[in-house]
């Protein structure tokens, strides 16, 4: 069993070991958190592009030494053009291709607000000096970025773009431990270093991105992306035992996290990694669910206010009392999918960053923009070709997101930041890490590392089952059946149930980190 690395002058923890060293350099330079999670951001764009880039959007929760908590919503809308007769007889939005790339990049806007409102002092010439590197001078492919590589590879090869070129050696996928070299991201990300990140928007290399996506069909134009800001929306939060849980408005599904955790606070159960303990945050899952996918999308369009309801005790007892302590309530409903990167910082100044970033699906929408070497997300894929209701398709709309980072302080003076990536996972897996290290007292990495669950479908599959590790008890499995859970047992260690990590800042100073055995990452503490 891994353990918590422990430091008191900084802590990073990311899905890449690569990622974690390069925001640590950034501590040891005097950074902020928030300077180091700009560096891992962007490393991550290069050693993890499988995951995430500079082509998708993010989130922020950034926790200040002075425990003002803010959010960062960095969610890129659909395109000017993107209109029910753009898509023409279609009745979904394809999932790769042109089509699919019809929202804008909200990723650097996220790094510009985050760094303007915070107090740190370095160039971004540093902030991007390793980033640049490892794309400069290459990096091992890993196991999960070949097998991603190999899984997708027929639908990614056929797509325009320069996906063949970066990412395949004579048209075969890249293997582990293949050297991967990203020279005109590199490129690009000199750029943004030299020029500043709103160049991404409004500059020399907005009119390169704009000629690559229009070459490629996407409905973006130079308007689109001038035209966006990344924005500060006043974080959720909700008050559980002993704490306060902070996650992100929407158009993310924050709202459902922290509604499973406070369902699951009103429930009476003892200890964790049993039968009260799964079938209570599955059951919390179902009734976050059902209220998420009703409501939850770009806040323009909502009529409903998901802080209001978490204000409520009485709504919240309510939907707590629809839980049955004994029996599962009939699934499925319709689930999200995704693939994201969460990130961590924590500073000794007391400033604790919880990021997440993403293109969506592995690779995004397949596109790999010649000139730039960016590779652009799909999320816009998710919006509905219907004139009216949830998630449809209109110009200006953010699309529903499955990213959401979450932060908690407790009431003794921890500051804890933690997240995963795993689209429709994302809520669940938070909800295991917190409740067993928080209402349990499993020690940090145990938490991380103890086996999960998910409810619902993973990538590429319709399963919508209970699938579980197969490292719980069979007895606690057979429990679960036998309550009427579908349940689908998976290997012992599985990507499908995200690359998760956690940070927790002391009293005493003393800062603490966590990473995956599931993903590729490191924690690194000073």
């Amino acid at each position: 069993m891994q353990h918590s690395l422990r430091g008191y002058r900084g802590v990073t923890t990311a899905p890449h070991h690569l990622a974690s060293q390069a925001g640590l350099d950034i501590l040891k330079d005097g950074g902020t958190a928030v300077e180091a999670c700009v560096a891992m951001a962007a490393a991550l764009a290069v050693v993890y592009p499988h995951m995430t880039g500079i082509g998708g959007d993010g989130f922020w929760l950034i926790h200040d030494p002075d425990g003002h908590v803010h959010a960062v919503d960095a969610c890129g809308a659909a395109a000017g053009k993107a209109n029910l007769s753009f898509y023409g007889n279609l009745t979904e939005i394809p999932w790769r291709g042109p089509l699919a790339a019809n929202t804008v990049a909200g990723t650097i806007s996220g790094w510009q607000q985050a760094l303007a409102g915070d107090a740190g002092t370095l160039t971004l010439t540093r902030l991007l000096r390793d980033a640049i590197e490892l794309a400069e001078e290459g990096v091992a492919v890993t196991r999960g970025g070949a097998e991603v590589g190999q899984s997708k590879h027929a639908e990614l090869v056929a797509q325009r773009g320069a996906y063949r070129d970066v990412f395949t050696v004579s048209g075969r996928p890249l293997q582990e431990n293949d050297r991967l070299k990203q020279p005109a991201l590199a490129q690009t990300l000199k750029t943004l270093a030299e020029n500043g990140f709103q160049d991404f928007y409004s500059g020399r290399l907005a009119r390169a991105i704009v000629g690559d996506l229009a070459d490629l069909g996407s409905p973006l134009t130079a308007e689109d992306l001038a035209r966006h800001r990344a924005s500060e929306p006043a974080p959720l939060s909700v008050r559980v035992n002993g704490a306060t849980l902070f996650n992100t408005a929407p158009p993310t599904q924050g709202l459902a996290s922290l509604l499973i955790l406070a369902l699951f606070d009103r429930l009476d159960v003892g200890a964790a990694e049993t039968f009260g303990h799964l079938h209570g945050l599955v059951e919390a899952t179902k009734q976050a669910f059902l209220i998420r996918d009703a409501h939850v999308g770009d806040p323009a369009y909502m009529e409903m206010s998901p802080q209001d309801l978490l204000d409520d005790p009485d709504r919240l007892d309510a939907l707590a009392a629809a839980i049955d302590p004994a029996r599962a309530m009939p699934w499925p409903w319709p689930s999200a999918l995704g693939d994201t990167t969460w990130f961590g910082a924590a500073d000794m100044r007391g400033q604790v960053v919880s990021c997440i970033q993403s293109t969506y699906f592995e690779f995004g929408s397949g596109l790999v923009l010649p000139e730039t070497g960016i590779t652009w997300q799909n999320r816009g894929s998710s919006f509905r070709l219907t004139a009216d209701g949830w998630n449809a398709l209109k110009p200006g709309r953010k699309p529903f997101h499955t990213l959401n980072p979450a932060l908690a302080r407790f009431e003794d003076g921890r500051v804890m930041g933690y997240g995963t990536m795993g689209g429709e996972g994302q809520p669940q897996t938070q909800a295991a890490i917190f409740s067993r290290y928080a209402r349990f007292g499993v020690p940090l990495q145990e938490a991380v590392s103890r086996p999960r669950w998910l409810l619902g479908r993973t990538w590429g599959e319709t399963s919508m089952t209970l699938k579980l590790e197969s490292r719980f008890s069979p007895e606690l499995v057979d429990k679960l059946r036998a309550a009427g859970h579908d349940v689908e047992l998976l290997s012992a260690l599985t990507s499908t149930m995200g690359h998760a990590g956690a940070i927790v800042r002391h009293p005493d100073a003393m800062l603490e980190g966590a990473t995956d055995p599931r993903s590729d990452g490191a924690v690194a503490a000073w």
